[in-house]
């Protein structure tokens, strides 16, 4: 019996450690082991159901933004190698040539500025081309540099396109007769339809929205974003299913060669230029239409959204996953928002429920003075309502450690075929490493001539 029931024990180890292996579990049992910690905390503060729910729609929605554009990123630099720090400039230029393609011939009210007024799909597909067509004009002269100077070329692009939008010269302007605009510093405000409403006005989501007000007391207002975030995770899906199908293609080997050794690539008689061009371009797109699905429904949008440190988040979750892995890149996106992102505003109003923390000291030397006659209560004062401002010291101290103990992330850099089907563990008829019929001896099978 105790021989049955440890291998009965090991084959059920086996099972599971199997079954994890699978990147779907591991994505699902993160997020669950998130989205039961936040729920716990809120329950134990005695949030209402319907403001916990809210937490978990809003940390949805964000890890499904930076999920997209982390597998966009990763598709650069994890399959490719390729430098982008100008990820934030890409997300732009899909945005705004959406909503400007979007906004009405006539503008209205606070709208002064004038769009195209095409249909939202086409405003969209408008957006993504935009994107990947810039990053066609990075792209070419910029990859003959050395990977150091295309990051740098690529952060400058960036803050070209910042810039660019704020200016007063692309405030507003004329192309072939028709009248368009940026909104220079104001942005640009959203004068069209909810872009969404082709799915709010089913009457499939009249039933929605009754069922979300029974189990959680939302609104329409909520329930749409709820929708919305829904959504988002279906979209974030399909560009998981798109870059592996990339990555697991011929021209997905070709990638990882070139990111390998470009040069040994180049030796099979790859055009490594033209490749690279390629992802590029395909990454860029994708960046463009994460960006756009990122704002397009808010009222406005402003150049000040795009600063270089939305690019550094992206990269930050993806050193935490892992570059070469599209789960890592997920599973990273999924930290991040949670950990580094949302926990620090999450945690301070945790403090503000349980304690009433007081007034805090204007400045630093104020802070730190009472220190010297040992009351550190202005101290912590002061460090609570910096809080928001440690965030990014969190960021770095969790980056120190990530570059520490886990270099490459921690699901990055696997262990991957190149060949298209499994080259190990082949049958041993197939391998010939089986029993052989006996008078046979491969080592002489020619002495016969």
């Amino acid at each position: 019996m105790s021989a049955n029931t440890t291998a009965n024990a090991t084959d059920e180890r086996t099972r599971l450690e199997a079954l994890w292996e699978r990147d779907v579990v591991k994505i699902f049992v993160a997020f669950a082991a998130i989205y039961l910690v936040y729920a716990a905390i809120g329950l134990a503060l005695g949030y209402s159901l319907d403001g916990i729910v809210n937490t978990l729609r809003r940390m949805t929605y964000l890890i499904a933004v930076y999920g997209m554009v982390t597998l966009a990123l990763n598709l650069h630099w994890g399959y490719t190698g390729l430098f982008n720090i100008g990820v934030a400039g890409f997300m732009a230029i899909g945005l705004y040539v959406t909503m400007m393609l979007a906004k009405p011939v006539d503008p209205t009210g606070a709208a002064q500025y004038p769009g195209l007024g095409l249909p939202m799909p086409i405003a969209i597909a408008g957006g993504v081309v935009a994107a990947g067509l810039a990053g066609l004009v990075v792209a070419i002269p910029a990859l003959r540099l050395r990977a150091d100077y295309f990051a740098i070329t690529t952060i400058a692009f960036a803050e070209i396109v910042r810039l660019g939008l704020t200016s007063g010269m692309a405030q507003q302007f004329s192309v072939f007769g028709a009248e368009l605009g940026t909104g220079g510093g104001r942005g640009l405000t959203r004068n069209y339809g909810d872009p969404m409403n082709v799915i709010f006005e089913l009457e499939a989501f009249s039933s929605f929205v009754d069922l979300t007000n029974a189990l959680f007391g939302f609104g329409p207002t909520q329930a749409r974003a709820l929708a919305y975030s829904i959504v988002l995770v279906l979209v974030l899906i399909g560009f998981y299913w798109l870059i592996q199908r990339t990555s697991r293609s011929p021209f997905g080997r070709v990638l990882k060669a070139i990111r390998e050794d470009e040069e040994a690539a180049q030796s099979l008689g790859k055009n490594t230029n033209r490749f690279k061009i390629k992802v590029f371009v395909l990454g860029c797109a994708l960046m463009g239409l994460a960006g756009i699905l990122w704002r397009f429904r808010r009222t406005g949008v402003t150049p000040t959204a795009f600063r270089p440190h939305v690019t550094f988040y992206i990269w930050i979750a993806l050193i935490i996953g892992g570059a070469g892995s599209n789960t890592g890149s997920v599973l990273g996106s999924g930290l991040f928002v949670a950990v580094l992102f949302e926990g620090p505003r999450y945690v301070r109003r945790l403090i503000e429920e349980v304690i009433t923390v007081g007034d805090a000291p204007n400045t630093f030397a104020g802070a730190v003075a009472p220190l010297l006659s040992a009351n550190p209560a202005p101290f912590l004062r002061y460090t609570f309502d910096e809080f928001l401002t440690l965030q990014f010291v969190l960021m770095g101290v969790a980056l120190v450690l990530l570059m520490h103990r886990r270099p490459d992330g921690l699901l990055g850099h696997r262990e991957e075929t190149a060949a298209a089907i499994p080259l190990t563990d082949r049958p041993a008829a197939e391998t010939g490493a089986g029993p052989r019929p006996e008078g046979t001896d491969s080592d002489h099978s020619g002495d016969s001539q």
